[in-house]
């Protein structure tokens, strides 16, 4: 069964579409759509701009969400997936793809929630780090003490088995960082972020996101959505916006979503996206099930 997988903010990168822009006439026609309904001409920065322009989380997330999505059209036929998830932002591009939203919509809907987040990063300083080289549940454990000490720091991202993403405020991910090497692991590094995703300080961002996901229609998509918040695979629509809300603020849960994915019969991954993240994380919880 094939699986399609959707990568998420970070895999970003100069030039990425322009092949598909140049090659690909109904390509070209989504990316002239999409720079029409955000009112600037998104591809510019996405063909050729800095990294740095790329960075911005309100740039980012759309032209993420463009590639990966315009990808998966781009296939026409060969686009059958049995299931879909992504990662993150990913999750919108995989809903998209699936038939859940129109491509107007989910472009809309990623965008606010790209505005919102930025405000939310401006709001409070707070930032992430990943952690290379511990369980779970070292990581959860010296997180929660952290947090019990008045510093806001949790796991936000279970990637795969030995790779989990903290997220919090920047004095609480410093402490977190230095105990976590403390307790073996192979490294702890910031990343260049502008806050901390999928965590308490996103709050102000969900309420704005879940104001405009309740005001957009969602179909039933065309195969199961494996959700970030739990793994598990959603068809219902009012059980899709819940999870996307929660999403905000919850921990991605991706180790598991694939898990459950190869569970439930995945025997083939393919990545809709820029770079190949997702089949790296793939190989090494494929690697910890001994697959």
């Amino acid at each position: 069964m094939k699986a399609f997988v959707f990568t998420g903010q970070g895999a970003q990168f100069s030039g990425m579409g322009k092949d598909l822009y140049e090659t690909n006439p109904i390509a070209k026609e989504y990316f002239e759509k999409a720079n029409e309904i955000l009112g600037f001409r998104i591809t510019d920065i996405m063909f050729n701009g800095s990294d740095e322009e790329l960075r911005q989380t309100k740039v980012t997330q759309p032209a993420v969400f463009l590639h990966s999505v315009i990808s998966a059209i781009a296939q026409g036929e060969e686009f059958q997936p049995a299931m879909v998830a992504g990662h993150s932002l990913g999750e919108f591009s995989a809903l998209t793809a699936a038939g859940a939203l129109t491509f107007e919509d989910g472009l809309k809907l990623v965008y606010t929630r790209a505005l919102a987040m930025q405000k939310a990063c401006e709001m409070q300083q707070s930032t992430m780090a990943a952690i290379l080289g511990l369980d779970d549940e070292v990581v959860e454990n010296i997180c929660n003490e952290i947090s019990d000490s008045g510093e806001i720091v949790l796991a936000a991202n279970y990637n795969c088995p030995g790779q989990v993403v903290i997220s919090g405020s920047v004095e609480g991910v410093n402490i977190a960082c230095e105990k976590l090497k403390e307790a073996g692991a192979k490294r702890a590094l910031p990343l260049s972020v502008s806050g901390a995703f999928h965590s308490p300080f996103m709050q102000p961002a969900k309420e704005e996101l879940e104001a405009a996901i309740n005001a957009t229609e969602f179909k039933a998509p065309r195969c199961p959505v494996y959700q970030n918040v739990d793994g598990k695979p959603y068809t219902s629509q009012a059980e899709i916006k819940a999870n996307l809300i929660a999403q905000l603020t919850a921990p991605v849960r991706w180790t598991k979503t694939i898990q459950q994915m190869i569970a439930d019969g995945a025997s083939e991954f393919i990545e809709c996206g820029p770079g190949n993240v997702q089949q790296g994380l793939i190989k090494k919880i494929k690697a910890a099930a001994g697959m």
